[in-house]
């Protein structure tokens, strides 16, 4: 969800939600990997029934990485989503289900169609302007005689075919399909999973087809209250909709965000600089023998768990509030605070102006909340439905202080703008005046090649002064002006250029929502009418009212309408909510979605049509086409007070969708039977082993050839309800597997099956309660009181726990084990000589020494011959003191405060403890997990 900096914000607020993964990697010998036995406990000491996989965050690093160079074609990407599917897996171990979701047709084509229809048009834009960039900087490269590698010619992936509908969905769905059985017949801890494959040709996003699933299985009488449910995906309304469910065992596992990565230059494929500020210079020995040439410094992608049962714990201390005039139920301020959380962003809506989560909106409409609910007489929402009258006067609090909350932004801007000049110059000014160059340029330290021997040193200091003498002559100050002697001229100085300024350009704000009359330039500015129209403002408030009781009723209920969407690139002001409690919030009933071409046709530009059937494409093209001015070649980004191009508003015309419907009317008929299968809607597979005890129920079906659907007996798979139906391409026993993928092999003795899954159904009028269900066991608390509190414990702060298991003991190093991993780590893995040049800890007069404990007594520097026996102890090491930190900042390891004070590397903000004591982690793994690279 369009949510940004959420997360960042959710883990700084409440830290112990997070927990490192505790991940056990495959044994080699001799250059061939042992399969992991996943059938084993959890190394994470805890054990997870349900794994969802929100496929589209798999697909997407997986087919166009950031950090690492991309797959060379269809096959090695699929091979890819493969292995980091096993990757999860091996982390998290389902007991119960797997159930992998792809992004099928959008819920509501008009609503996230928009969202989506903007991303691509984006992502066609920035791609073709990037790639002409490229290539201008390289010719003015070679023209000025630099070294650039030559230039591979291979076709752009264009990562708009991950969009239902196209070829590549549909080879993925086969070689998902073809995965799926191959771990069921060679994967011990397959063994009695359940399986559940929801592909591109299922309607609905892949995160609400499995909160839809979610529900459906709650709602039946063999649900079990007490599963713990694991849900991968990196979108932040991910948390929300874990909420949302009630459930009480609910952890989500995402990749650890580490920022500033290193990555290589796209023209010189060198490190150290971008392509803009690429100089065509000869690539630099790597090593002795130049062994880490094609090296990348990085470590592997790490994962972390967010504890929703932690999060729980923190927002029932939050929102708790006394002597109300109603009873006070959690599960509904839950409700509530998710509800709030939409006025910040989301993939439907634009976030109100005066709400910033990077302002603390959030925090700020909490404490309304809590000030006005003792008058609303209620809570905002129940079971995903909105109470507009109590809304009302929440947003009338915050128009209250919209005024201050705008200036307050523009004082914070001024602040920040005047450090970062102050910082400009300080930088400047402390820069050496002289940095030798060539063979005695400096290097850095620890590192691992060993200096080369110096050649004809004379000459070599000849150029150094030649260049330093040329440098000297030509930077004399630009604001004076220099007589024939060379002495200052009195006449003035010269005007300095404006490329010489320390100030960077400022996208023109025409709103300047910090002076008065903001809210009429804003209407004027962007809906270009007078803010005295009031018609005209009612009618976008009701709109975007609309839209916030369709995205609660979608998070809690499913997707209320397919043709709602929000019409107008900008919100309203929050002072403008006024008299929406008689606003209708009703939807229209009966609608449906697009098919997958149609969705094309609607999200794709004209760059991105190779993906559809020629005729179709020629719509996208052709000057007389109907819906030619759908395609804009070039269309303006409204930055809306942004700094960067992509936190703008991509001003995009809406899609029209019944002349679209009538356009495409007349070019169905060519469609081929091929198009016309991947055209169609599809549903859900489910897949099990011959182990499981539904196999032969399934296989049952097929032998009697039932047509019927029949009900899923829940005593055989976990209590899961459903209904099933015989599958046209079903996998079934003894029959062969064919490999969509040439790499792999065919499975020729296979023994699972498949059948297509329905979900149990409701009527239309069935409201799904947004409660804890009766028998579901509260998890043992995780935080505890003194956590609230500034100080207690002797003064130290408590440290709260940071790992499943409540009773594990920390481990410790002692100072001689940092120095071995200092002596015998491999220093090529990101941080090249991370220990090789500090002071070991606890070292007398060393800058990385620690203070004192109270009451310990002082050690004298020099020590007599005579030591008393205890003082062969030394210092108490830094990984033994409790840890100094203030509310809100995530504990920092005792290797991390080292490296902070060695300013090299900033430490994760969710840093947790080290693994399992039953499960000891490797040198290298401590230390990857102790700093960000």
């Amino acid at each position: 969800m369009g949510v940004p900096a959420f997360f960042r914000w959710l883990s700084r607020k409440y830290p112990s939600i997070i927990v490192n993964c505790v991940e056990e990697k495959a044994k080699e010998c001799n250059g061939v990997k042992a399969p992991i036995d996943t059938s084993k406990p959890n190394p994470n000491e805890v054990e997870f029934d349900n794994l969802y996989l929100d496929m589209n965050g798999i697909i997407h690093p997986c087919t166009h990485p950031e950090d690492k160079p991309a797959p060379k074609n269809e096959d090695e990407m699929m091979v890819a989503i493969f292995e980091y599917i096993d990757r999860i897996f091996n982390i998290v171990r389902p007991r119960r289900l797997l159930y992998m979701a792809i992004d099928g047709v959008v819920s509501a084509p008009r609503a996230k169609m928009n969202q989506q229809r903007s991303r691509r048009f984006r992502a066609s834009k920035e791609g073709m302007e990037a790639a002409e960039e490229k290539q201008k900087i390289r010719q003015e490269i070679l023209a000025k005689g630099g070294i650039l590698p030559p230039e591979e010619v291979k076709e752009r992936f264009d990562s708009n075919c991950i969009t239902p509908g196209t070829e590549f969905m549909d080879n993925l769905a086969k070689c998902l399909r073809y995965y799926i059985a191959d771990r069921l017949n060679s994967d011990p801890g397959w063994k009695n999973l359940t399986v559940i494959l929801s592909d591109a040709s299922a309607p609905g996003e892949g995160e609400h087809k499995i909160m839809d699933y979610i529900r459906r299985q709650r709602a039946q009488p063999n649900h079990d209250p007490n599963t713990h449910h694991c849900l991968c995906g990196a979108d932040a309304d991910l948390i929300m909709l874990g909420l949302a469910t009630h459930e009480p065992n609910f952890t989500i596992i995402r990749e650890e965000f580490k920022p500033n990565k290193p990555k290589p230059c796209g023209l010189c494929n060198q490190m150290g600089h971008e392509v803009k500020d690429c100089q065509g210079l000869p690539r630099e020995k790597q090593g002795k023998h130049d062994q880490f040439a094609d090296s990348l410094p990085m470590a592997e992608q790490e994962f972390i768990f967010i504890r929703l049962c932690v999060l729980r714990e923190y927002l029932e201390r939050e929102l708790t509030m006394a002597s109300l005039p109603f009873t006070f139920d959690f599960e509904r301020s839950v409700d509530d605070w998710v509800f709030m959380c939409f006025f910040v962003g989301n993939d439907f809506l634009p976030h109100l102006p005066s709400l910033e989560i990077r302002e603390g909106a959030i925090d700020r409409l909490v404490n309304i909340y809590k000030n006005v609910v003792h008058k609303t007489g209620g809570y905002l929402t129940e079971s995903g439905f909105v109470n507009l009258q109590r809304v009302q006067m929440i947003m009338l609090a915050v128009g209250e202080v919209e005024d201050s909350i705008f200036k307050k932004r523009k004082d914070d801007d001024d602040n920040f703008k005047r450090r970062q000049k102050e910082k400009r110059k300080r930088l400047k000014r402390d820069q050496p005046s002289f940095i030798p160059g060539g063979q005695f340029s400096p290097q850095a330290l620890g590192n691992r090649s060993s200096p080369q021997a110096i050649s004809n040193p004379r000459q070599a200091a000849f150029e150094m002064r030649m260049h330093d003498r040329q440098n000297s002559t030509t930077s004399s100050s630009p604001n004076t002006s220099l007589t024939s002697d060379g002495s200052p001229s009195l006449a003035g100085g010269i005007k300095r250029k404006a490329e010489d300024s320390d100030s960077e350009p400022e996208p023109e704000d025409n709103i300047r929502l910090w002076e008065t009359g903001w809210k009429q330039r804003y209407y004027k500015n962007k809906f270009d009418v007078d803010a005295s129209d009031e018609k005209f403002r009612r009618k976008v408030v009701q709109s975007y009212v609309e839209g916030l009781c369709w995205v609660l009723r979608y998070y809690y209920q499913g997707c209320a309408s397919w043709n709602w969407y929000y019409p107008f690139h900008y919100a309203p002001f929050a002072s403008d909510f006024e008299g929406i409690a008689d606003m209708p919030s009703d939807f229209e009933k009966g609608s449906k979605p697009f098919k997958p071409l149609e969705q094309l046709m609607g999200v794709f530009p004209a760059a991105s049509g190779n993906f559809l059937p020629p005729t179709w494409r020629k719509l996208m093209t052709d000057p007389e086409s109907s819906i030619i001015d759908f395609y804009p070649e070039d269309f303006a980004i409204d930055l809306n007070g942004k700094k960067y191009a992509w936190q703008g508003v991509a001003l995009l015309p809406f899609v029209d969708e019944r002349r679209l419907r009538a356009a495409l009317e007349e070019v169905y008929p060519d469609l081929t039977p091929e198009e016309s299968r991947r055209n169609s809607l599809g549903g859900d597979v489910l897949f099990v082993g011959k182990h499981h005890p539904l196999c032969d129920f399934i296989v049952e079906q097929y032998k009697t050839k039932n047509t019927e659907p029949v009900d899923i007996p829940p005593e055989l798979c976990h209590g899961i309800q459903g209904k099933l139906t015989l599958n046209e391409n079903a996998v079934l026993p003894d029959q062969t597997v064919e490999s969509p993928v040439p790499m792999l092999r065919d499975l020729t003795q296979n023994s699972a099956v498949s059948i297509s899954f329905k979900d149990p159904q409701f009527a239309d009028d069935f409201v799904f309660k947004a409660i804890v269900l009766p028998g579901a066991k509260k998890p043992a608390p995780v935080l505890k009181p003194g956590d609230w509190e500034k100080t207690n414990n002797d003064g130290r702060p408590w440290r709260p726990q940071l790992d499943f298991n409540r009773d594990r003991k920390p481990v410790h190093l002692d100072q001689s084990a940092f120095r071995t991993l200092g002596h015998t780590m491999p220093r090529e893995r990101g941080m090249p000589g991370m220990y090789a040049n500090a002071i070991p800890l606890g070292t007398y007069g060393s800058p990385y020494a620690r203070p004192l404990l109270s009451g310990q007594q002082q050690i004298p520097k020099l020590l007599s011959n005579l030591r008393p026996q205890e003082s062969w102890r030394g210092p108490t090491p830094l990984f033994q003191q409790a840890p100094q930190r203030t509310a809100g900042a995530a504990p920092l390891l005792a290797w991390n405060r080292m490296l902070q004070s060695q300013n090299q590397y900033q430490p994760s903000q969710y840093q947790g403890l080290g693994g399992p004591m039953s499960y000891p982690q490797r040198p290298e793994d401590r230390m990857d997990r102790g700093r960000q690279v």
